[in-house]
């Protein structure tokens, strides 16, 4: 039985939302395009996605924003236009960067920046890791949560210090915000005043938000207008855009309204991480609706316990897992979204109290 199958069989999942089928998905969809009398974009011009841009844009405080079929074509578009401005190929990213571990070395081989890695692996950035930087910059890519290591975030003073920092320098700011609104619940700030202070920001319409795919990229009206001519230059010029907002747009404001329930709910199961010592929570305490739990077995005794439960009482703990720093150690990622919001309490307890008794025997 394959991994897909063995979470469709259980009843009880822990990460994330409920999973839609497609036909659920579309089905949705094409009710709320029939209550909206929602027309398609043409190559991203129409009604449905010129409102949900300036929608996104103005709650995060900018002036513009453009739908790109994928972060990672915004994101280092973005930045090579900041390089450009700032007259410096140069971008500090951290170790962790989604550009750097997860993206193919596409910032480097299609010649779009130079990087400089900055800061511990470990930790989220301070002001201090980018004032080593004797270079000029011309951008800095700040991700916020960062998810490689369990969604932490730098304090709200250090994150004002960094955005002081690149001002002084005149250094473009630009935040990935994949996870954004999980940000913003954990710092129990509004997602503009988050995004204050940074010149461009990427947010994802699927991760959190639940839609099919694609982004949008915010900032200077100017600034997002050339990025959006490169988007069609790199391929990225869709004839219809619409299924993809549509799936982000018909729940949006719904699950904005959730991510605090979310964060309230992960520090809920935080306390009952206290029962199980030896499931240790990385931060230690939260700051988004997600962490990464660290375990005592190795990376594939961690997937044998978790099928073992999957097909013994039915429950799905995590997805993947990772090979942790220690041997004979490993780390797993835990998204808390509508699964675990509304699971009875006693129905987790149960489940880490099983986990727990598995990872000792």
């Amino acid at each position: 039985m394959t991994d897909a199958q063995l979470l469709a069989s259980c009843h009880t999942v822990f990460p994330g939302h409920r999973a839609r089928t497609p036909a659920q998905m579309f089905g949705a969809m094409a009710a709320w395009c029939e209550q909206n009398d929602i027309a398609h974009d043409v190559y991203g011009s129409g009604a449905l996605i010129e409102q949900f841009e300036r929608k996104v844009a103005d709650l995060l405080g900018f002036e513009a924003a453009v739908f790109c079929i994928s972060g990672t074509m915004a994101q280092v578009t973005a930045l090579r236009l900041a390089c450009e401005d700032r007259a410096s190929r140069l971008v500090a990213l951290h170790p962790t960067s989604h550009i750097l571990v997860h993206e193919k070395s596409n910032y480097q081989l299609l010649g779009h920046f130079q990087a400089l890695q900055t800061g511990d692996r470990h930790r989220p950035w301070t002001d201090d890791d980018l004032a080593a930087i004797p270079d000029k910059l011309g951008a800095v890519a700040m991700e916020l949560p960062m998810r490689e290591i369990g969604g932490q975030n730098p304090s709200w003073a250090e994150l004002d210090a960094i955005k002081a920092h690149c001002r002084r320098r005149a250094v473009h700011l630009h935040m990935d915000g994949a996870r954004l609104w999980e940000a913003a619940a954990g710092y129990g700030k509004s997602a503009r005043a988050v995004a204050a202070g940074f010149d461009s920001a990427y947010v994802s319409l699927y991760k959190g938000i639940g839609g099919l795919g694609g982004s949008l990229l915010a900032g200077g009206a100017g600034f997002v207008a050339r990025a959006a001519e490169w988007f069609r230059r790199e391929g990225g010029n869709v004839i219809h855009r619409s299924p993809y907002v549509v799936s982000a747009a018909m729940q949006f404001d719904q699950r904005l309204a959730a991510f605090p329930d979310y964060f309230e709910r992960t520090q809920w199961f935080y306390e009952q991480l206290r029962a199980h010592p030896l499931i240790r929570p990385n931060p230690a305490a939260p700051q988004a609706n997600m962490l990464h739990l660290h375990l005592p077995v190795s990376r594939e005794r961690a997937l044998a316990i978790r099928d073992d439960l999957a097909r013994k009482h039915g429950t799905w703990l995590f997805g993947r897992a990772a090979h942790a720093a220690l041997p004979g150690t490993s780390a797993v990622e835990l998204y808390v979204g509508d699964n675990l919001l509304n699971m009875p309490d006693h129905v987790v307890a149960e489940a880490l109290a099983r986990f727990s008794t598995a990872l000792a025997a």
